[in-house]
């Protein structure tokens, strides 16, 4: 006689006890559909050069203030099998081109939003699903039409700080123009900021970042753009203390910390780069050593100092005229090295070493050997200065183009220079999409507009079911300058069908205008090309694709079946591995 009773018959009886299944349109579909609509509202409110910040305080209890999808995506640990979906949409979106992670996400959800109607309905995801791939198709097809203006010259700051200066208005509104320059001023070139009241000062501040590292593209000279731009060559550096404006662009590293000894300035160095302790070698087992007399022990000790003065000698000989070590500096060595005036200094990170390397030419030596002439690295200065009450070194490279360029960023808060941080990010990577393809769209909801009217015509002529699925498709894309306005304070519908009447009309490049609600006077639209708001070609292309991939992704799931959790600790994920790691 059996004493248990037997599993109900179904797949529920192929899975181990604690397992869910859920299936069908109730249980899955719309399940899915309500977590993705409740993931996009909470990032809509954080969209555009008005959008509110959020608060994330993560598992190690740090604090996050800022409006960055990434950020807040990165730090919110999404537990939700469909959302995470839309998590790694915006996730390609940041790997491809380091911007436009929140329109994926809100336009993800719009398009859910939408399929959540018309499968009600009576229309099954699959006809929604292929209804937004062709509306897709189309969008793509449109998209590169709509182009208004190109950054002919990826070293022309003027250029470049235009490009760049919308990618940083959305973080740093205000800030955008100057911390364009910024990042230019390291490539030669400007950008945008998202701080308000400083977006021409960080835009301009980031495109001279940019610029003066660029290199040159001689062996194609018919090839007007350079993709050999790598985003890790623009240094961050932040100081806390007085405000954005004195932030400062420096050709070269520059390192929060002081020099190990007493000399603290040396032009038209030599440099010498050790990954290994400058100090005196101990053997790798054990010894001992027998010392009878008093005159044995003072030539043993003697012994390791002279030593020690020969290496450094052996520096001197050869022109050296700065130590940088990866390790521990002794003191007798840097006795020796005060007394050869001979700059010490310590970078304890194996990947700013490298960089280093990358600025003064130098190859980084394993053990403390006496450099050849070419493993010796040059820079125009090196000295020791103080920003506030903070000690900084820096090696600066003013005769010739620095591979690596260092922003120099101050604010008053750590979280402010975070968020300043990200937007100088956003605004580098935007730099590398202009290399690319440097074709730019209207920006403030305009070509999302121009977008929606043209696929809503399109699916008037489209026969069968498909039709209303690409309405919704162009129903969501008017999401957007909708979003802009409510976050501005100003009636989202009301501007929307300004909006569509302006573009109706034929003003192709008709936006919202962020200003509207601080100056009545202001008009609620404004002429994205007269006014220079632009968004990059490349960001847009690639956000239409990765946001509608995922909704179709999530509404062709038919059945979940999650699997019973394992028992013990979380065990930990394997990270990708170090871009700068051989």
């Amino acid at each position: 006689m059996a004493l248990h009773v037997p599993k109900a018959p179904g797949f529920a009886s192929m899975l181990k006890d604690g397992a869910r299944h859920y299936s069908g349109l109730e249980e899955a579909v719309f399940r899915n559909i309500s977590a993705c609509k409740e993931f996009a509202k909470t990032l809509k409110t954080a969209y555009g050069p008005q959008g509110r910040n959020k608060m994330v305080i993560n598992h190690l209890e740090k604090l996050f203030v800022t409006n960055d999808a990434a950020t807040i995506i990165k730090e919110l640990e999404i537990e939700h099998p469909a959302a995470k979906l839309m998590v790694l949409a915006s996730q390609m979106q940041e790997q491809e081109i380091g911007d436009g992670t929140n329109w994926v996400i809100m336009f993800a959800g719009a398009l859910l939003e939408g399929a959540e109607d018309l499968i009600k309905m009576g229309l099954t995801p699959t006809d929604v699903a292929d209804g937004y791939q062709m509306a897709l198709t189309k969008a793509l097809q449109v998209l590169p039409t709509l182009t208004c203006w190109e950054v002919t010259d990826p070293r022309n700051l003027e250029q470049v700080t235009k490009a760049l200066r919308t990618s940083i208005m959305s973080k740093q509104y205000g800030n955008e123009d100057f911390l364009a320059q910024l990042v230019t001023k390291a490539l030669r070139t400007s950008i945008m900021s998202k701080q308000y009241g400083n977006e021409d000062f960080l835009a301009q501040l980031v495109a001279k970042a940019c610029i003066s590292i660029l290199p040159d593209n001689k062996n194609n000279k018919n090839n007007k753009n350079n993709t050999s731009f790598n985003v890790d060559n623009v240094r961050v550096c932040k100081i806390l203390g007085s405000g954005i404006h004195r932030s400062e662009v420096v050709q070269g590293m520059v390192f929060r910390r002081t020099v190990e000894g007493s000399i603290t300035t040396k032009d038209k160095a030599k440099v010498a780069v050790y990954s290994c302790p400058f100090d005196i070698t101990t053997t790798e087992t054990k010894g001992t050593v027998l010392i009878h007399t008093a005159k044995e022990l003072a030539t043993f000790s003697r012994g390791e100092e002279n030593k020690m003065e020969a290496d450094v000698k052996a520096l001197k000989e050869v022109g050296v005229t700065v130590v940088v070590a990866g390790g521990k500096i002794g003191d007798l060595a840097l006795h020796y090295l005060n007394k050869h005036d001979i700059m010490a200094v310590r970078v304890t990170s194996k990947w700013d070493l490298r960089r280093l390397c990358k600025v003064v030419g130098a190859v980084i030596l394993p053990k403390l050997t006496r450099p050849d002439p070419e493993e010796i690295g040059l820079c125009d200065k090196v000295f020791m200065d103080e920003i506030g009450d903070v000690p900084i070194t820096v090696f600066r490279q003013d005769g010739v183009e620095s591979r690596i360029s260092t922003i120099i960023i101050r604010g008053s808060t750590d979280n402010y220079m975070d968020d300043i941080e990200r937007a100088v990010d956003d605004a580098v990577n935007t730099f590398k999409g202009v290399c690319r393809d440097g074709r730019c769209v209207g920006g403030a909801g305009s070509t999302e507009i121009e977008l929606s009217q043209s696929i809503e015509q399109f699916g008037v002529q489209c026969p069968g079911l498909e039709q209303y699925a690409i309405k919704k498709f162009a129903e969501a894309l008017g999401v957007f300058p909708k979003v802009l306005a409510d976050n501005c304070g100003i009636p989202g519908q009301e501007m929307l069908c300004n909006l569509l009447t302006a573009h109706t009309d034929g003003q192709t490049h008709a936006g919202f205008n962020c200003d509207s609600d601080r100056d009545p006077g202001n008009a609620m639209l404004v002429d994205t090309r007269a006014n220079h708001i632009f968004d990059l070609f490349l960001t847009k292309f690639w956000a239409l694709k990765y946001g509608s991939s995922a909704a179709c992704q999530i509404l062709r799931v038919d059945q979940i079946i999650m699997a019973k959790r394992a028992g013990g600790p979380k065990p930990r994920g394997m990270a990708g591995q170090d871009p700068d790691d051989d």
